[in-house]
């Protein structure tokens, strides 16, 4: 690749290229059968997703949206309940608790994670929780609405911690509802069982998305929900299909969230590619925090505990000078973008709920900090460096301009040559 040319946000061209001749075979197994939903092909990916995330069963659907929607509802989430989770996410985790019926309520993130933090998880179910001294059930003291489920969202490709949140909702007899979407082949080492454990394996369900810029990603929309409750699977292909547990026997009323067999085929094609695409994403993710690594005063790269693999689906830097990097990085022909710049609890989508500037202080510091690199498999080493240059040179103009308001003497920046 030139040395100027432009460097792209993700790179779906490429793999599906490689793929072509493997792609074009599955859409011409699906011409010549007809099986245009459901079938074989469904039921194939099904069977090797489940297998992939160390879960017993798999439930295709239509979306990640659908996925998380479809779960909440068959793990017994009801209108009105109230589903905590976290206000850095993309709106689909948000939306798929108030089309359950649900309000959406938020803990604060972590720092160095941006996941949930488990010590305000606990802090908001002491302080702000109290028990129904008729059914024992958990109701938010504000609203009396019940407390009936946790959506840990494993933001970027970076495993929550787990074990503490199941633990939190065992002892307060939670539901666990893992958004994976961003994670999928990501793993955490779990204390209480002396394991590793596969992302979407560890709650009562799990939603992934299929949408094709994830780290599997199919050809348009689709998605699935993983789960070792074979009751919880049940409902959920009942719910993906009208409600019917076979041919216009109609048990629940139900959506029309079904996964096309197209779509399934070409999900189980790529999947055999998944597992090597994460480790190149991985080794991709350290060589930037190698670049950038002596530079800690400039840029603060991505925390991964060493209790998890993660799978750098995003690439996400800290940065004050966020904005100007950000158009620096444009200007040099390095496209850039931010997940996510405004938190959820200050959408205009969520204004009736009374959230305010301030309520999650580390979300909203965060957020006006992060910028998503460059990450996909395909990524080239000079393509790495050219980013890594290409920000140092503005963040350490930045910082020189800081550091003689002070003293003349500032140290030279020169970039890893990893």
């Amino acid at each position: 690749m030139a040395g100027n040319a432009k460097i792209p946000f993700l790179d779906l061209v490429t793999p599906h290229l490689e793929l072509e001749e493997e792609l074009i075979w599955v859409f011409r197994g699906v011409l010549e059968t007809a099986g245009f939903i459901g079938g074989p092909l469904v039921e194939g990916f099904e069977r090797e997703f489940a297998e992939f995330c160390e879960a017993q069963d798999c439930v295709g659907v239509a979306s990640g949206t659908d996925a998380l929607r479809f779960a909440l509802i068959a793990a017994g989430v009801n209108a009105g309940d109230t589903v905590i989770t976290v206000p850095n996410t993309f709106i689909a985790t948000a939306e798929a608790i108030s089309q359950a019926g649900a309000r959406p309520d938020f803990v604060d993130i972590d720092e160095r994670t941006f996941n949930i933090d488990p010590r305000k998880l606990q802090e908001y179910l002491k302080t702000r929780c109290v028990r129904d001294s008729r059914t024992g059930k958990l109701l938010n003291e504000e609203t009396r609405s019940p407390i009936s489920a946790i959506v840990p969202v494993h933001l970027y490709g970076q495993p929550a911690e787990m074990d503490s949140i199941v633990e939190l909702a065992e002892r307060y007899n939670l539901i666990v509802i893992e958004d994976a979407c961003q994670a999928h082949g990501a793993e955490y080492f779990s204390n209480k069982e002396n394991r590793w454990r596969r992302v979407g394996s560890m709650g009562h369900a799990a939603a992934f998305s299929f949408y094709p810029g994830k780290n599997l990603g199919a050809c348009g929309e689709a998605g699935a929900v993983t789960t070792n409750d074979a009751t919880l699977a049940k409902k959920v292909r009942m719910l993906r299909d009208h409600g019917q547990a076979q041919k216009y026997c109609h048990e629940i009323e139900g959506y029309n969230g079904r996964l096309d067999a197209l779509q399934a085929g070409i999900l189980q094609t790529k999947l055999k590619f998944l597992s090597d695409w994460n480790r190149k994403r991985r080794e991709n993710a350290h060589r930037y925090n190698e670049l950038f690594g002596s530079q800690s005063e400039l840029v603060t790269t991505p925390y991964e505990s060493p209790r998890t693999r993660a799978v750098y689906h995003l690439y996400v830097i800290r940065s004050r000078y966020r904005d100007q990097l950000q158009r620096h990085l444009a200007q040099a022909e390095i496209a850039t973008q931010i997940h996510y710049p405004t938190p959820l609890h200050l959408q205009k989508a969520y204004a009736d709920f009374g959230y305010h500037l301030g309520d999650f202080p580390v979300a909203e510091r965060i957020a006006s900090e992060i910028l998503s690199l460059p990450m996909y498999p395909h990524l080239e080493v000079a393509q790495q460096r050219r980013i890594a240059q290409a920000a140092l040179e503005l963040l350490s103009t930045k910082v020189s301009v800081t550091a003689n308001r002070i003293s003349p003497q500032h140290p030279r920046l020169e970039i890893a040559s990893s």
